[in-house]
């Protein structure tokens, strides 16, 4: 493949992925730089490779013309003459990298064109551009190329805010065929005329397909092309209709529940919290109209993540059910506890795509259209097939549950399985949690002491600190990492405290969601980017799963929690509302004000933070950087593995294509090769006859098979011994037979070894582990012997002398 016609589908499919980074960034003007790279580096490779240089030095000459015009793009003020990297632009190069890995940590997609990121997407897509043509067109095997490119729709998958949607797949994968099909025309063509005659009419640029002047294209390229429709059709159709993972809360594919009883699979819901805690725009994510008087308490809650493995808070897989018309009572709700209904009309943003839908808590009735589901442990409703949350509009009627202290801190133990579940923690948890934990809540009596005293510590008493510039976490490292430092946002406030809850014994989960919002002028509470918020949940029988507030100067802390209201009340009374003001801020919510020492609705600080992220993953795993080296490390992983099979299918179709002389000794090596992967090492002392007679009788073949070997075998001593040996057109035929027969005499763990990890491939590395000693040898031996002769030369006479 060294004609341009397959160099341009190259660079073609690297485009078509490309397509993928599309909704990630906002404009798409650098998908004109990323083109010109490409175009470029093709053009580059196609004229090295009319020179005659080798395979490696083509791939250099490529990324020397790409890292040249990086240089210009980038870094030409820095460079010399412009282009040419020295210290200063590769320091200029560095810094922009830097530049880019922060700014996608910090920008939800879709983020804003940074310099940065403009270099981080034109140098990814140049980069993957030259290992495809290097791949396809200069070492001539274009299937492994399609491992680059799904490196790259893989990374635009996992870092678009709602998912690639099924037409960039269709492109990307369009692509990749274009690229299989331009390589399977291009072998066609090197057998001139065997599948067709004249070449068809067609664009110049077109691999000549073999389409005769006076009708259609020849039987293998008709069936070429039903096979990559069919593969694209199906690739495309299936996934539709198939249940999906969920993108995370602000993602706009989702999860699907699936028909039936189904269930939740336990996928992080949290995609890029920080990332819109630091976004310059607080879009609306809803607006809601509501019977509460006080919104204060109104907090929209989307999910609960109530498993937590080491290394991330996520949501348990959970059967789902139809939404029944009345919920049922939230588990440990007592009648003695005071409740009120309230009755919500909620609408969500045209762009707001999530599958989780978000509510007050617990809500007891939920009117809405589309296909959702409900999960009873977690009280969330979740889209079915594709449904998420884009323009709803829906009604839910809700319990305002209005505890006393009393209540809580008298509140019986939590039934054992119930205890069991929800005080889990794993067993890599650092000791100092809950050492720190039972420090913080040294002297309190009960769950509810213990509790409290927990929030305030991280709230006002622990000298911790809101920043949303702090590396997010959710692992037990990070837990670490935050009670030393105590600086982070919400995710390490809530995730801790409910850790540290979990090792005193008191059933915690996290909640996410969203805080009230912002009152508007028309009556409605709009709810943007930035009202998105984590915090802890806690079990108390009597009143069920209560709602805290550790973060400073986010949300608003609950009555029962208050610090004064701990003290006595009389059961079944409402609770106390000491310090709190007398009714909901109306007018956009200020700049945060409360320092490490104050928090919003406590004494001295009434105004509210107006950061919230959007919800999103705690970062607790690797980073986007990180992410996208270990993707392509797992893929560089594969293809090493794949080499010997790969190898080994290569030798086998170049072995039974030889002609002439060579066709019987080329098939013979196949035969014996075939019989070694599949379990019958090959015997050198042995002549082709006696091999054959071994063969027959070790497999047990059929008396088919076994006639074909001997011929095979009569072939071979012919080639190596008649003076004009005869030709044997049909040795490949009888080569294919033998080896079906043996492989259909092997078990399947057996075949399945000789196609992953065939043993011929020993002899391939001895082969080449031999002919790089001999070159070795000859080029240690060669320049002193050169030297020598030439000095023999000049010391003759007559000879030239030095």
């Amino acid at each position: 493949m060294s004609g341009r016609g397959p160099a341009l589908w190259a660079a073609v499919a690297t485009l078509c992925a490309s397509c993928a980074l599309v909704p990630l960034v906002e404009p798409v003007g650098w998908m004109v730089q990323a083109a010109l790279l490409v175009v470029l580096v093709t053009a580059a490779g196609a004229g090295a490779r009319r020179l005659p240089w080798p395979r490696p030095v083509v791939v250099v000459a490529q990324v020397a013309v790409a890292l040249l015009t990086l240089t210009a793009l980038y870094a030409g003020g820095q460079a010399l003459l412009g282009v040419v990297p020295g210290p200063d632009a590769v320091a200029e190069l560095v810094r922009l990298g830097q530049s880019g890995v922060a700014d996608v940590s910090r920008y939800a997609s879709p983020a804003p064109l940074t310099p940065g990121i403009r270099l981080l997407l034109v140098g990814g897509v140049t980069l993957v551009g030259l290992v495809v043509d290097a791949l396809a067109v200069t070492y001539r095997s274009a299937a492994p190329a399609g491992l680059p490119l799904l490196a790259l729709y893989s990374v635009a998958a996992g870092l678009a805010a709602d998912g690639t949607g099924w037409l960039w797949f269709l492109i990307s994968a369009a692509g990749y065929l274009l690229l299989l099909l331009a390589e399977g025309r291009d072998r066609l063509s090197r057998w001139g005329r065997v599948f067709g005659g004249t070449a068809g009419r067609g664009p110049r640029w077109w691999p000549r397909s073999g389409r005769t002047a006076s009708g259609p294209a020849p039987v293998p390229v008709r069936h070429g092309r039903r096979i990559g429709a069919l593969a694209l059709g199906v690739a495309v159709a299936v996934p539709a209709v198939l249940p999906s993972l969920g993108t995370g809360l602000l993602g706009a594919g989702g999860r699907d529940a699936g028909a039936g009883g189904g269930t939740i699979s336990a996928v992080n819901p949290l995609v890029s919290l920080q990332n819109s805690l630091n976004q310059p725009e607080d879009k609306e994510v809803l607006n809601y109209r509501t019977t509460a008087s006080d919104t204060r308490d109104l907090y929209l809650r989307i999910v609960a993540l109530d498993q937590f493995d080491g290394t991330a808070w996520k949501p348990s897989e959970r059967t789902v059910t139809d939404v029944p018309e009345q919920l049922p009572r939230p588990a440990g709700l007592s009648p003695d506890v005071a409740t009120s209904r309230i009755n919500t009309s909620i609408s969500t943003a045209e762009w707001y795509g999530q599958n989780w839908l978000p509510m007050p808590f617990p809500a007891s009735r939920v009117g809405i259209a589309g296909r959702w589901r409900f999960e009873e442990q977690g009280r969330t409703l979740v889209g079915d097939r594709g449904q998420n949350t884009r323009g709803l509009q829906y009604q839910v009627e809700s319990l305002r549950v209005r505890p006393t202290a009393r209540q809580l801190a008298e509140a019986p133990p939590p039934p054992t399985e119930l205890r069991r579940e929800y005080t889990r923690v794993p067993a890599e948890l650092p000791p100092v949690v809950a050492t720190t934990a039972r420090q913080v809540t040294r002297g309190a009596a009960t769950p509810y002491a213990k509790a409290v005293k927990l929030q305030d510590w991280f709230a006002t008493d622990g000298g911790f600190r809101y920043d949303t510039e702090v590396r997010a976490g959710s692992g037990v490292k990070a837990i670490v990492r935050f009670l030393q430092q105590k600086e982070g946002f919400c995710v390490h406030f809530s995730f801790s405290m409910a850790a540290m809850a979990r090792t005193l014994g008191i059933p915690a989960r996290v909640a996410v969601g969203f805080t009230p919002g912002t009152k508007q002028p028309d009556g409605t509470t709009s709810v943007g980017l930035r009202d998105a918020h984590a915090w802890p949940e806690l079990y108390f029988e009597g009143v069920g799963w209560t709602r805290f507030e550790p973060t400073p100067s986010r949300g608003n802390v609950p009555e029962y929690a208050l610090p004064d209201t701990s003290q006595d009340h009389t059961p079944g009374s409402p609770a106390q509302q000491p310090t709190r003001p007398a009714k909901p801020t109306d007018g956009p919510r200020p700049d945060p004000t409360c320092g490490p020492g104050q928090r919003a609705g406590a004494a001295g600080c009434t105004a509210a933070a107006p950061s919230a992220p959007a919800p999103g993953p705690p970062g607790g795993g690797p980073s986007v950087l990180a992410a996208t080296g270990l993707t392509l490390g797992g893929l560089l992983l594969l293809a090493v593995a794949a080499l010997p099979a790969l190898r080994r299918r290569r030798a086998r179709t170049r072995r039974l294509a030889a002609q002439g002389p060579q066709a019987a000794p080329a098939a013979w090596q196949e035969l014996t090769d075939t019989a070694w992967d599949l379990g019958i090492p090959p015997d050198e002392a042995l002549t082709p006859r006696r091999t054959a007679v071994r063969l027959a009788d070790t497999a047990a073949l059929p008396p088919e098979a076994t006639a074909a070997v001997h011929r095979v075998a009569g072939a071979v001593e012919e080639s190596r011994y008649a003076a004009r040996p005869r030709p044997a057109p049909q040795v490949a035929e009888d080569v294919r037979l033998v080896c079906a027969a043996l492989r259909a005499q092997a078990s399947r763990g057996t075949r399945w070894r000789a196609t992953l990890a065939p043993r011929s491939a020993d002899r391939q590395l001895r082969a080449c582990a031999a002919r790089w000693t001999a070159f070795r040898r000859r080029h240690a031996a060669g320049r002193p012997a050169t030297a020598l002769r030439r000095l023999t030369s000049a010391l003759q006479p007559g000879g030239r002398r030095p």
